[in-house]
């Protein structure tokens, strides 16, 4: 991913803290919908989880849209982003733009990748924070993923690139 501070400063800096940290190691890709997004960023072990659950940033205004390969922090309320992003799988610019999910990064390699993630778990392995169904993920971590949902796919390792 390349990610662009110019499109969203706050959320740019929180990407970039949280990977520099190792936040999204070992981190579960837990709500995929197949050729729409593909969600993650619930740590793996649960205290982590916990602590990040309510660290919430302000909102950035959007310069881009949600088309393929951008991706975007999901939120619950306004200034609500946390740590859960999203990969758009198509354009999802219509129905998400004017919700003020803003992108801040760009798959430049590997869209093959994201659209071959498990999705047929859809929104029963964690759904949306707005829906309100991330409880046990954020209890259990990835012990409970993996004993409730083991097809789902992990992120091995995040890192930091300079270009």
């Amino acid at each position: 991913m390349e990610v662009r501070r110019d499109w969203s400063p706050n959320g740019a800096d929180r990407f970039y803290n949280l990977v520099r940290n190792g936040f999204y190691d070992n981190v579960a890709v837990f709500r995929v919908r197949a050729g729409t997004w593909a969600q993650f960023g619930i740590a793996a072990d649960p205290k982590i989880a916990q602590a990040w659950r309510n660290k919430t940033i302000a909102d950035d205004v959007r310069k881009e849209t949600n088309t393929r390969g951008m991706v975007s922090y999901a939120f619950k309320d306004p200034n609500g982003r946390t740590t859960q992003v999203f990969i758009n799988l198509r354009n999802n610019s219509s129905p998400l733009d004017s919700q003020l999910f803003v992108p801040f990064a760009r798959v430049i390699k590997g869209m093959d990748v994201a659209d071959a993630l498990y999705a047929q778990y859809g929104e029963k392995s964690g759904g949306g924070i707005r829906a309100g169904h991330q409880d046990s993920l954020f209890a259990g971590g990835n012990n409970y993923l993996r004993r409730n949902f083991p097809l789902l796919d992990y992120i091995k390792r995040a890192r930091l690139i300079a270009n």
